[in-house]
């Protein structure tokens, strides 16, 4: 069994605070030279715990929660670099430091290489030198890692932003018949994207499609899903492929391309005739749109249909009239209605919503800031952040409402 060895303060009066002392493994099989350590250490008075293992079986048994290993590279059971490298893998985040004979100085280097912290070479070394020699390895170690997160970080951050520039495209349309705002704020997961999209085309002059998405859960496989069911819609619309097919065709994307069988999405799809000025609205399980016109505001009555990837079935298409040439219509996805209202355990919900755009301070905010306001006002009744993505589409015809 690998031992505390009794010198280098392992077990004795702390100099400093327990959490700032240090806990190193000597993996040396040579006794002499252990206790060699061990005295230089304990004449120092450093705060740091030794404990020795004569072999790297040994060793395997007490690396767990270590700071730093200092290494022989003559053990019985592993030799020079070979033995390194199995201790890399097995400290982890531990720094290593090398022990090595004056005539294998080379070793040393070469174990820096290898990803080693330092070297020392036995007999040129003092007790201060090694306290420190092993406090700045640890340290060296711990910029490392800071790098390497950081490093990660900024990855999952570019990678998000190219995930939200597929998710949220800018809107395909031409016409100043209607004009579209935009909105999307991730939940409070990290501000980390999720699954939902949206996306505007305009098929031909008097014509124009919205869709707006979303896939269950949180993280790159969901938004990367959610992009790839936003650019199929695309397509599928482009492609003038007739209308009740397109929700199917693109939950057999869905069901293709999901990671596991139970990921499912919801959509809302609606299509704009503005000659005739009628909405043809489809819901896949989504929540159904919000119209405003002539001062109030009313959910727009559209079948709910299933889930995408539940079961397939064909969504009915509701036809809306929209009787006037001054309207809004409201597309969101559930993260802005599932906060709650106050400690209670009752949720927003589509009444709350519609209540919120019926205050009369809904009317004084100018339609391209309503989506941002609706989202401010939510989390105020939610006594904060919203937990969930939200993702927005207000089209307006006319003074829009």
């Amino acid at each position: 069994m690998a031992r505390g060895y009794p010198h280098g303060g392992f077990g004795g009066k702390p100099v400093l605070p327990p959490g700032e002392r240090l806990r190193v493994l000597l993996v040396e099989d040579d006794e002499g030279d252990a206790f060699l350590v061990g005295e230089l250490l304990a004449e120092t008075g450093a705060a740091i715990d030794l404990v020795v293992a004569t072999s790297l079986n040994q060793a395997r048994q007490r690396v767990a929660g270590v700071d730093c290993v200092l290494l022989d590279l003559g053990l019985p059971d592993a030799q020079g670099l070979d033995g390194l490298r199995q201790v890399l893998v097995m400290a982890d985040r531990a720094a290593v430091c090398v022990l090595t004979g004056r005539s294998d100085e080379h070793l040393g280097v070469a174990a820096v290489a290898e990803g080693a912290q330092d070297y020392l070479v036995k007999g040129q070394v003092d007790g201060v030198l090694l306290a420190r020699s092993l406090r700045y390895a640890v340290e060296r170690k711990r910029a490392d890692e800071n790098t390497r997160r950081l490093r990660e970080v900024e990855l999952r951050q570019a990678e998000s932003a190219r995930l939200e520039r597929g998710l949220l495209p800018q809107p395909l349309m031409d016409t100043d018949q209607v004009s579209v705002h935009t909105f999307y704020r991730p939940g409070r997961h990290a501000a980390l994207i999720g699954g939902d999209f949206f996306d505007v085309v305009q098929t031909a002059p008097d014509r124009v499609d919205l869709i707006v998405g979303d896939v269950c859960g949180h993280g790159v496989d969901e938004a990367a899903l959610g992009v790839e069911l936003r650019v199929a819609w695309r397509a599928l619309v482009l492609a003038r492929v007739p209308d009740d097919e397109v929700l199917p065709a693109l939950e057999q994307v869905l069901m293709s391309e999901r990671r596991l069988q139970e990921i499912f999405a919801t959509v809302a799809t609606t299509r704009l005739d503005l000659v005739a000025n009628r909405a043809t609205v489809r819901l896949a399980g989504h929540p159904p749109p919000l119209l405003l016109a002539d001062g109030k505001v009313a959910p727009v009555p559209a079948p709910g249909g299933l889930l995408l990837g539940v079961r397939p079935r064909r969504p009915v298409a509701y036809e809306l009239d929209l009787a006037t040439e001054n309207w809004s219509l409201l597309m969101y996805t559930d993260g802005l209605i599932e906060g709650r209202v106050g400690t209670g355990v009752d949720r927003l919900d589509v009444p709350g919503l519609s209540g919120l755009l019926g205050e009369p301070a809904t009317g004084r905010v100018p339609l391209p800031e309503l989506p941002g306001w609706l989202v401010g006002r939510a989390e105020e009744i939610n006594g904060g952040p919203l937990a969930d993505d939200v993702a927005m589409l207000l089209v307006c015809r006319g003074r829009g409402r």
